[in-house]
Formats: structure tokens, sequence, C-alpha cells
């Protein structure tokens, strides 16, 4: 393969997924307008039409010294710099996509708001897909490879596009069906399930030490996706680690709703949560627990603390929240989908089919970043004639679950009204959120890089809640930042002091550690997880025997009777 496919390594492709937060997906019309809005800007484009004709006149000249940005894979193949045509269509190229990136810029910083970034998302797209890698004559590795192999590339190239408009939409695949299986190559760490009811089955995984730490921590991942990205392959396994660190390792597998299941709410999964805390404790004997969410399941589980506060009970210990957000007042690329409007409807028809599907859902992250997630693919696929990579991140990311349209409906109305900052202004259980009563310890992460719940966004959550907190700081982005195990040699993450109000100065102070973010919160929750034991001979209790081995069922969309 050659700079034209994808060839990615493992963080790499973590990079290169988003994972699942509930939003709308903007319209045709809103992000046209979102263009038209940035193109109104007479002078701006006046400008910027000038500078640009200037800069292809040296183009054209031979004078140019545009190049790629460091890490563009699309131009590494040597005929963009050797050879003189395909220079200047490259550096052609990189000039209008500039010249538009400035103009929508100029918007942003002048209006701001959901109608820059839905400018700034128009214009993304419009720009990645006419790089001239996309084409087969203006591609050299694709035209390369077609001679070398007599056209057989474009042959399997043009089978591929038939199987993904077949089967996939008419979007290149990521993955090739069938390269992963779930329980075989992934989601292996030994368990069982130990407690099931009609929305998530519990799973216990096997100490992995002599010794265990007397009280356990609940996994809560968000309802979006299966929980097996924090238990992909050997190695890469966050259940894995976590139990190598002598914890008592429970996980909460949600199931996937069907339109039957569309009025499952936030009382419904934090009444599940409640009934794993029980289980929990009744099989290892602790009167309390240990909580960690990510992502959604973050705010899933901010909403039981809620109740827990109110009601007097001490059930959790305390609580971590990687990348999670319960403040989205920050701006960010992800408000190109706030829009009133479209939140409404998108509310409203999620309602009305019951559930929104995980394509529906995919689709608004894949636009995101469709560099990285579409035509890069496209490339792959259908000019080189190449399968897909075969990374776990990207089957898991490939395997998407349903979300319940009243669910999908809250968590719309807690992104478009920024609802779990404002007290009273949300009730789960019948009581109503406020942050400030929620004093448990907590430790609080976010990564770099990550651009659906940015790290000053997550920082955030040290300033609302009321008890002592700890802040860490990944590199990398959203998913990257949570497969994420020690030994990689790029991981490295910031620690620093109590977290203060200004973000910003607590990076400036915080002191760059090498290897990953898990080893920094190990070392956090085993102080707060009581003396050492040793570890149960078999999962379960006589109460709550073993139903099934891990991973279960729900994970494959079964549903026992």
């Amino acid at each position: 393969m050659t700079d034209a496919n994808v060839r990615l390594t493992a963080d790499e492709a973590a990079e290169s997924v988003d994972g699942g937060e509930a939003i709308g997906v903007p319209s045709l019309p809103s992000i046209i307008g979102g263009l038209a809005a940035a193109l109104s800007q007479g002078t701006t484009v006046a400008q910027e039409t000038t500078r640009l004709g200037l800069e292809l006149t040296r183009i054209a000249r031979g004078r140019s010294n545009l190049a790629p940005a460091k890490g563009d894979r699309r131009f590494t193949d040597p005929a963009w710099t050797s050879n003189p045509v395909y220079r200047r269509i490259e550096q052609s190229y990189l000039a209008s996509s500039r010249a538009l990136d400035r103009i929508v810029s100029e918007l942003a910083d002048g209006r701001g708001g959901t109608r820059a970034e839905q400018a700034r998302f128009a214009a993304n797209i419009m720009t990645s897909a006419a790089a001239p890698t996309n084409f087969l004559a203006s591609n050299p590795a694709a035209l390369k490879r077609a001679f070398d192999t007599g056209g057989m590339s474009l042959v399997r190239g043009a089978r591929n596009f038939v199987r993904d408009v077949r089967h996939n939409g008419a979007m290149p695949s990521m993955i090739e069906p069938g390269a992963f299986e779930v329980g075989r190559d992934l989601a292996v760490t030994p368990g069982a399930v130990v407690a099931r009811d009609e929305v998530a089955e519990i799973l216990q995984y096997a100490p992995a030490t002599d010794t265990v730490f007397q009280r356990p921590v609940l996994v809560i991942p968000p309802p979006i996706g299966r929980f097996y990205f924090l238990d992909l392959r050997p190695g890469r396994s966050f259940a894995e680690y976590a139990t190598s660190r002598g914890l008592q390792v429970f996980m909460t597998s949600w199931r996937n709703p069907t339109p039957e299941q569309g009025s499952w709410d936030l009382d419904t999964y934090a009444r599940t949560v409640l009934a794993a805390i029980d289980t929990m404790r009744e099989i290892t004997g602790s009167p309390d627990v240990n909580l960690i969410g990510f992502c959604a399941g973050g705010i899933i589980a901010t909403t039981v603390l809620n109740h827990l506060a109110a009601t007097g009970d001490d059930r959790v210990h305390s609580m971590s929240f990687a990348v999670t957000l319960l403040d989205f007042g920050l701006p960010a690329p992800i408000t190109a989908f706030s829009g009133r409007g479209l939140l409404s409807f998108a509310g409203r028809r999620s309602r009305r089919k019951g559930i929104i599907t995980s394509r529906q859902m995919g689709s608004a992250f894949t636009w995101l970043r469709p560099d990285d997630l579409v035509f890069n693919y496209w490339v792959n696929n259908n000019l080189m004639g190449e399968q897909p990579p075969a990374f776990d991140i990207l089957a898991w990311n490939a395997d998407g679950t349903n979300l319940p349209g009243a669910l999908h409906g809250q968590f719309l109305a807690i992104f478009r009204d920024n609802l779990l900052t404002r007290p009273g202004a949300l009730s789960v259980l019948g009581t109503p959120l406020n942050l400030r009563t929620i004093t448990v310890p907590t430790f609080v992460t976010g990564a770099v890089t990550d651009h659906l719940t940015p790290w000053k966004g997550c920082y955030r959550t040290t300033q609302l809640l009321g008890g002592p907190t700890a802040f860490v700081l990944s590199h990398s982005g959203h998913i990257a930042s949570l497969v994420n195990p020690p030994g990689n040699p790029k991981a490295h993450y910031w620690t620093g002091g109590t977290p203060a109000t200004d973000p910003e100065q607590w990076l400036a102070r915080a002191e760059r550690q090498q290897g990953s973010w898990w080893e920094a919160w190990a070392d956090w929750i085993t102080a707060r997880s009581g003396d050492p034991r040793p570890g149960p001979e078999t999962p379960g209790s006589e109460r709550y025997p073993a139903l099934s081995p891990a991973p279960g069922t729900y994970v494959r969309d079964v549903a026992p009777a």
C-alpha cells in the first residue's frame, strides 16, 4: 500500500473514531445557510479572493511555498513534490481550501455560535470532498496501483463500491465484515453475567490477582455503543488492566433497544445503575462501591449520585468521569448540530420512531471528520481496490446500537439548554438535579484533542460538583484517550494540583507524565477501595449466581427468555 491508502496504526485507528453522544444531525438547509452566511461577508470574501488570485499566480509560476500540514497522509506520495503538474494541483487545492477556511474563521470570530459552526462544518466537508486525492486522474498513487495491477485494482474497487452501496448506505466501509468476533477476538476478559434485567446485564470480571480490594468498582459505559471498547483485545482492555491492579470490576452491558423500548429514559437507566450497585454490594459484602462513567455513562451516573445525595444515601464512595461533559456551554464543533429547531426536530423524530438508530447517530460524527472517516476509506476501498484495515476499535465502531427515543429527547434537551448546570432544571428519579449537592470524591479526565467533549468542558466538572476533585488531562482525542493501555511510548498525560477556576492556568502548572491516565486513575481509585482480601473463587453469590460467561448475551443482541 502507498500513501493514498488507509494504513493506520492502532493509535491512529482509535483517533479516527468518535464515540457516541446524543445529538441531532444537521439538515442540508442549515448547512447551506451556515455557508451562505460565511460567503455573505463581502469585504472578507473580496480580500480572500484577491489573496487567492495572487497565490494561484505564484503557483502557476512555480514560486509558491505552500505545503500540506504535517501529518497530512494524503500528499505523501513523491509525485506531489517531484512532478510539477501534481505539485501545482496540490498547491492550488491547498490555497483554495485555506482561503475558504479563513472566510469561515472570520464569521466565527465576528458572530460565533451555531451559525458559525454550521459554516465550518459545511466548509470542512467541501474542502475534504474536493481533495485531488479523491479522484483517480489526480491521484498518482491510485494511477500507479492501476498500472501495476493491470487494472485489477480498479475492478476490485468497483466491487467494493457496489458492496457498500448495497450494504452500507453507499458510505465506504471502515472494516471488513467478520474480521473480529465478540467473545472470540474482542471482549474476552474472563468473567460472568451475575445479574440481568430488561435494560442491562451486569458482568463481574474474574480477579487477576491473589488479593483484591474490598470496595468494588462499577463501570458505566455510554448507552450508545457496545461496552467492549473498554474490553478490546488482550493488552488493550480497560477491564483487563483494572483487574490486574487488584480491583473488583463490574461492567454494565446495556441492551440494544428496539422501538418497543422507546420509552426508556434517564429514570430507567438510573434505576438500573442503582440495582447494579445493590447487586455488587451483596456479592462482595462491601457496604458501598466506586463508580466510573464513560462519556454519556457519566451523565447517567451523575443523576444517580444526585438522587443518592438528596436522600442521604451513601452507597457510592467515589466517582470517576472519563471524557464526560456536564457543562455544554463552551463552543465546540459539535455545536454545529445545536440549532434549536434542528434539535426539536430530531427529538420529535426519535420519539415518533421509538429509537434513533446507530446509523443515524453515526452519520453526524462521521461528517465531523470527513478526511479520516469518509474519504480516507473512499480512496483505500474504491481507488486503490483494497479491503479496509482490520482494527479492533474500527470493528467496535461499526457495531453500533440504537438509543431509545425518550432518552434521546432528554439528551437533546440537556445539550440544547445546558440543563445539568441549572439547579432544578431537570429531575431524575423524582429528584431535582443540583450538582453542588454531590460531595463524593471525584476523578475527572479530559483529552487534549477531543473535539466532541473538549477538555476544558470536562475540566468544568471539577468546578460544578461539591466535593474534592482531581483532574487528569490525557493526550489524543475522544476514543483514543479511552483505549489507552500503558506501554504505548506515545502515550502521556498531565497531572496537577487541586483544580482551580481557570483550566489554562491549571495546564500551565501541570506536569507531563509518560504513560496512560489509566495508571493515574488506578492509583487514585485503589487508595479509595479499602483493604486487600482474598479474591473470590467463583463469580456471583448464592442470591446472584452466574448466569452465563462474559461478555454475556446483550452485547450480541440476544435477549434470553
